[in-house]
């Protein structure tokens, strides 16, 4: 079965760039019908959804981040990435990597914890 890893900094000073990489094993990024996602969960809040690139190598983003947020992937390393632009504490999360299938099925990593502060 599927497993995803998440890895990067756990320390993002603010106004930097978060960068986090989810590396799968068990499967191919590149097969159809799935879609390759990051969630987050602030301290005391719920999940909210970031945004994911699809098999086919398209992106799609959450509105309220899009204009700061990049996915993308390198399918030579079974990998994708997460890219957030000019963090503020606010910033701060678990982020999640998962698989979304075109039933709605979730398969996740365990998270990382990213902590945004100078």
């Amino acid at each position: 079965q599927v497993q995803l890893q998440e890895s990067g900094p756990g320390l993002v000073k603010p106004s930097q760039t978060l960068s986090l990489t989810c590396t799968v094993s068990g499967g191919s990024i590149t097969t159809n019908s799935y879609y390759w996602s990051w969630i987050r969960q602030p301290p005391g809040k719920g999940l909210e959804w970031i945004g994911y690139i699809s098999y086919g190598g398209n992106s799609y983003y959450n509105p309220s981040l899009k204009s700061r947020t990049s996915i993308s992937w390198d399918t030579s390393k079974n990998q994708f990435t997460l890219q957030l632009r000019s963090v503020t504490p606010e910033d701060t999360a678990v982020y999640y990597c998962a698989r979304l299938t075109e039933l709605s099925q979730l398969d996740w990593g365990q998270g990382t914890q990213v902590t945004v502060s100078s």
